[in-house]
Parts: C-alpha cells; sequence; structure tokens
C-alpha cells in the first residue's frame, strides 16, 4: 500500500464510519494510530503488514475504536489488546522488529491537577479544534519496551484445558493448576465479573 494509507482525512473517515460519529476521541484515536504504525515502520497495516504488529490501547472509549478501524488490529486475531487504565494512550509493537512505542495524550499547557467532571465537559467538550493540534504539543511519542508473552501473541491458542468444576474451556495458559487439575479463575479464585442467580 502507499503512503496514501497516512492520509489523516480518509483514516477520520474510516474511523467515524466504523465509530457511528466524528469527536475528539475518535480524531485523537485516529492520529494515535497513524503516528504510532509510522514509528514503528508499518506501512501497510491491513495488508501485507497485518500480522507484524500488535497494538495495546488503554481505554475503553472513542479512542480504541479508531485503533481497531484504522490500524485494522482486532482482540479476535490477538492483535489488540485492549488494558482499561483510563488512559488516551496506545502502545505499537513490531513483531518483526521488537520496535514498540507508546504514543500517549499529555495536555502541556493544561494544569495537570485539574478534574474534570461530566457535567463541565459536556459544557465545554473538546472539540475538533482541540484534537487537530499540533501533534508537537498534544502527544508524548516514546520507544518504550513490551515483554509479549507466548500466550498473548497471534496465532491458534497454545493450550486449552477444561476446569475440572464447572467444565469450561480455558485457552491460553490462563488456567490455575493446582493439586494436578486445572480451574478457571472464576472457580479456584472466585474470579468474576458475574454472578450466577
Amino acid at each position: 500500500m502507499s503512503e496514501d494509507y497516512f492520509d489523516l482525512d480518509a483514516r477520520l473517515e474510516d474511523a467515524c464510519k466504523f465509530h457511528g460519529d466524528l469527536c475528539a476521541g475518535i480524531t485523537i484515536g485516529t492520529r494515535m494510530t497513524l503516528l504510532g504504525l509510522q514509528a514503528i515502520g508499518i506501512e501497510d497495516p491491513k495488508g501485507k503488514d497485518r500480522k507484524d504488529f500488535m497494538a495495546f490501547v488503554e481505554t475503553y472509549r472513542c479512542p480504541a475504536d479508531a485503533v481497531l478501524a484504522v490500524a485494522g488490529c482486532q482482540p479476535g486475531k490477538r492483535t489488540l489488546r485492549v488494558l482499561d487504565y483510563g488512559k488516551t494512550a496506545a502502545t505499537f509493537v513490531n513483531l518483526k522488529t521488537g520496535k514498540a512505542v507508546r504514543v500517549s495524550v499529555n495536555e502541556k499547557d493544561d494544569d495537570k491537577t485539574q478534574e474534570k467532571t461530566r457535567e463541565m465537559i459536556e459544557q465545554n467538550p473538546h472539540d475538533k479544534e482541540w484534537a487537530m493540534q499540533p501533534a508537537e504539543n498534544l502527544f508524548d511519542i516514546r520507544e518504550v519496551k513490551v515483554d509479549i508473552k507466548p500466550e498473548h501473541l497471534p496465532g491458534k491458542p497454545l493450550r486449552i484445558v477444561t476446569c475440572s468444576v464447572c467444565g469450561e474451556r480455558v485457552m491460553d495458559c490462563r488456567e490455575i493448576r493446582k493439586d494436578g487439575k486445572n480451574y478457571c479463575r472464576s472457580c479456584v479464585e472466585g474470579e468474576s465479573y458475574y454472578s450466577p442467580l
């Protein structure tokens, strides 16, 4: 694919179609993705390079949709991991070279101790002008090291076991082995987001 892939307007259109509207979060996420992919040497993320990189997104908000839409990486393909730190940041890793960069929003001119409530945000939302300021004013881009475990890499599962209590399958080394048996985290640690009725 040519350098046209890094045309901001075209990629904003892709992200907008996927997300449903064009907001500051989509604009920021699109710009973060393009900066990150360029920095790690990925030229054709949806084509020839699609298996050569991973993205780690630090929020479940709009920027995550932009990364998915623009880079083409997906949780199901194990090329996108969402770590809900509540931060507008993403790390991009070239799996062939090991080069990794973290792109984060850093509001350099704002009071870093400021807290904004939902009401304040609704009265004065970040708009496209804020999201389109020069990259050097808005983003920190730094090289980082990411240790990726084999069970996090794209590809088929490394192992599938069955929990000896509930009988459900557990993939990719997420089981807990105790007394020679395999357990899921819900059964052995009570770690669950739901409770049975």
